[in-house]
């Protein structure tokens, strides 16, 4: 008996196309590659991923259910700066040009959002975090 023996691939191919991140999806693909008797030392070489982190997601496929094996476990830290809901106006924001925020530019750059986020939220994010925000919100 080998690793994920009793997990359906045609579960984990709707869970693909239903998958709503990039994460999700690459680790449904992995499953899926090792289910085609692909070995874990070429997915890791595949996928750039180390090899215990990939036997790490394919126990989780064998212990959990499929949503759960594909999100991230809750870490420890300090929280974010700014809630899931002032991501999500920001995000909002930068839909917009930032005339429509009282910012006299034709575009966002990322001086401009990390001033709006200071403006607007009252916080403050080191220029690069602010480029990481940006494309964690894919703006």
């Amino acid at each position: 008996m080998g690793k994920l023996d009793g997990v359906d691939p045609d579960d984990l191919r709707q869970s693909l196309s239903d998958a709503d991140s990039a994460k999700a999806a690459k680790r449904l693909v992995v499953a899926l590659d090792y289910l085609d008797d692909v070995p874990v030392s070429t997915l890791s070489k595949r996928y750039g991923i180390p090899r215990s982190t990939l036997y790490y997601w394919l126990d989780r496929f064998e212990e959990e259910s499929i949503d759960e094996a594909v999100t991230d476990e809750d870490r420890p830290g300090r929280p974010r700066k700014l809630d899931d809901d002032d991501r999500r106006r920001l995000r909002d924001h930068l839909r917009e040009e930032p005339n429509a925020h009282g910012i006299d530019a034709a575009e966002w750059t990322p001086e401009l959002v990390q001033e709006h986020i200071e403006r607007t939220f009252d916080v403050s994010y080191s220029l690069g975090h602010v480029r990481r925000l940006l494309r964690e919100l894919d703006v």
